[in-house]
C-alpha cells in the first residue's frame, strides 16, 4: 500500500494500564493493547472483531486520544499524534472521530438536539452563530432527521434517532476518519438494517473512513472491506474481508466463525470449538497468548510469540502452524 492511499498508520501500539493494590501501589500492568500494527486506506471499512476485553474499545479510544498511548505511533494524515498534547492534537483530532456505543450516554441530557450539535463548532471553529445553525441543519438532513428535532431532548427520541444524532455530531466537523464502536447494538434488526445503509451513504456523501468496531461478524463481513482480529490485545489476523470469511487461518478466528449461527449448511469450520475463558490481561502466558484454548497448541508455542506472517494473499496470521 502506498503512502498516498494511506491515512490511518498504527505501529507497535501499546496501551497498559497500571494495576494497584488496596495501598494505591502499582503491582502490575494490564496489557490492554500491546505491540498492535496495522494500516488503514483512504475510504476503507477497516472491521476490528473480537471476544469482549480483546482490547478493541480501548483501540479505538487510543486512537483518538482519550486513552494516552504507552508507546507506539499512531500517524494520521501524515502526522504522529500519540503523544501530543491535548492542545497540540486538536487540529488534527477534529479530522478523526469517534461513535460512542451508547450515543444516548454521550448526549447532555439538559441540552437539546440542537446545542449538542452546535458544541463542536463552538470548541473547534470560529464559525458565526447562523453559519454554524445553517451546517447544523444541513447535516441533520444528511442523517435523515427533520429540523423539527432540533428543539427536542435526547429523551424524547428513539435509539436509533440517538445513533443518528451522534453521527451528525461527529459530521458537523467534517472528519476524515470515523471510530465506529459497536454502532448497531442494542437495535430491533430493522433499525440495525437503516443504520448500516446510512452509514454506507455518508461514506459516499462524505468521503469518510470507516473503523467498525463490532461483536456482529455477519454485519462486518456485509459491509467490511477488510478485518482485523483482536486477541488479548494483539492482532492476531489481518486481511480482505471475504478471503478471511472464506479461509480463516488463525485458530482463534476458526473458533470465531465457527460461533456464528448457520441455517442450513456446513460452517465454514464446523469441527472447531472455543472452550474456556481467556486468561487474564495482567498475566499472560509465554509464547502464543492463545495456546492455552487452542488445540493445536504444541511446545513450540508455549517458546516462541509468533508474529504476524504474510504467507497467504491479501491476509496475514500469527500462528507458527496456520496453512
Amino acid at each position: 500500500m502506498s503512502a498516498a492511499e494511506t491515512i490511518l498508520e498504527v505501529e507497535a501500539l501499546r496501551k497498559y494500564f497500571p494495576v494497584r493494590n488496596v495501598w494505591k501501589r502499582r503491582i502490575g500492568w494490564l496489557r490492554a493493547l500491546d505491540d498492535v500494527s496495522f494500516s488503514v486506506r483512504r475510504g476503507e471499512i477497516l472491521g476490528i472483531v473480537g471476544e469482549s476485553g480483546c482490547g478493541k474499545s480501548t483501540l479505538g479510544k487510543t486512537l483518538m486520544g482519550i486513552h494516552t498511548a504507552s508507546a507506539g505511533r499512531v500517524i494520521f494524515e501524515g502526522h504522529d499524534i500519540a503523544q501530543l498534547k491535548p492542545h497540540q492534537s486538536r487540529r488534527f483530532r477534529e479530522h478523526l472521530q469517534y461513535c460512542y456505543q451508547d450515543p444516548g450516554a454521550s448526549l447532555d441530557p439538559r441540552w437539546t438536539i440542537r446545542s449538542s450539535l452546535h458544541e463542536p463548532l463552538v470548541v473547534h471553529t470560529t464559525l458565526p452563530e447562523p453559519e454554524r445553525e445553517a451546517r447544523v441543519r444541513e447535516i441533520l438532513r444528511a442523517v435523515g432527521l427533520p429540523e423539527t428535532h432540533l428543539d427536542l431532548y435526547p429523551h424524547e427520541i428513539s435509539g436509533g434517532q440517538q445513533r443518528r444524532v451522534g453521527l451528525a455530531r461527529i459530521l458537523t466537523l467534517k472528519p476524515s476518519v470515523v471510530i465506529l464502536d459497536e454502532p448497531t447494538s442494542g437495535l430491533d434488526v430493522s433499525v440495525q438494517a437503516t443504520i448500516l445503509n446510512l452509514l454506507l451513504s455518508l461514506r459516499e456523501q462524505f468521503g469518510l473512513t470507516y473503523l467498525f468496531i463490532s461483536h456482529d461478524l455477519s454485519v462486518v463481513r456485509m459491509i467490511c472491506q477488510r478485518v482485523a482480529v483482536m486477541y488479548l490485545g494483539r492482532v492476531v489476523e489481518i486481511g480482505d474481508t471475504e478471503a478471511i470469511f472464506s479461509a480463516p487461518r488463525h485458530p482463534y478466528t476458526q473458533s470465531l466463525l465457527a460461533a456464528i449461527p448457520r441455517i442450513g449448511g456446513p460452517r465454514v469450520t464446523d469441527s472447531f470449538a472455543l472452550e474456556g475463558e481467556p486468561p487474564s490481561p495482567t498475566a499472560l502466558p509465554s509464547g502464543c497468548r492463545f495456546r492455552t484454548r487452542c488445540p493445536k497448541a504444541q511446545k513450540r508455542c508455549a517458546d516462541e510469540d509468533p508474529v504476524l506472517r504474510a504467507d497467504w494473499e491479501r491476509q496475514e496470521a500469527a500462528c507458527h502452524f496456520a496453512t
